[in-house]
């Protein structure tokens, strides 16, 4: 009798060692193969997000110079800009590390947005002064204050707000997959709980 149930104890250990180590197998597979899954999302997102915006602006350009006895000869133009603004984030520049230990897709950073702007400059109704002449610096000086112009427009525009709200909808794509898995998303020692903290995040 004693040797009956010795022989089944042995065979229930073996059962369970096997179905244990079985077990263990299939998690480290499942693992590996959720790794592979958001390392390929993350290298699918990784892509250029693009804004784009369009101003028009109308400038009137004077400059005066004292020729003598407080007469001025004045230059003066009308200046006729438009401007196609873009503004970008690369996102396989993103840097990431795939924590299997923890299950935890952990952001490391996020490329800073690129602002391009290319204008077009159209010279209406050029006067030149009687001895103040348009010169190559006068045009140069003209684009210099125009582009700070449309910086300052694009500033005070949507047109960040709505590129980092692209920006959001693509990381929302990290949180939706690890959320579905079991594993956490991470960035800057914070942990991604819900799409509205991504919206909260100050890049």
């Amino acid at each position: 009798m004693r040797k009956i149930l010795f022989g089944v104890v042995v065979t229930l250990i073996i059962l369970f060692t096997f179905k244990y180590c079985g077990d263990q197998k299939e998690s480290r597979i499942t693992l590996q193969e959720n790794s592979a899954l958001i390392r390929e999302q993350v290298e699918n997102v990784g892509k250029l997000v693009v804004t784009e915006g369009h101003f028009s602006q109308v400038y009137t350009h004077k400059d005066s110079e004292e020729v003598f006895f407080g007469f001025d000869s004045e230059k003066k133009a009308i200046v006729v800009v438009n401007a196609d603004v873009t503004i970008g984030y690369d996102l396989s520049l993103i840097e990431y590390e795939i924590d299997d230990l923890t299950k935890t897709l952990r952001i490391v950073s996020i490329p800073k947005e690129e602002i391009k702007i290319s204008t077009d400059f159209e010279y209406y109704d050029i006067e030149d002064g009687l001895i103040n002449k348009f010169e190559a610096k006068d045009f140069n000086d003209i684009k210099e204050t125009v582009n700070a112009s449309l910086m300052k427009k694009m500033e005070a525009s949507d047109l960040k707000s709505n590129a980092q709200n692209r920006l959001i909808s693509e990381l929302a794509k990290f949180y939706i997959l690890t959320n579905s898995l079991g594993w956490t998303l991470e960035y800057n020692e914070l942990y991604i709980t819900d799409v509205e903290t991504l919206e909260n995040i100050n890049f």
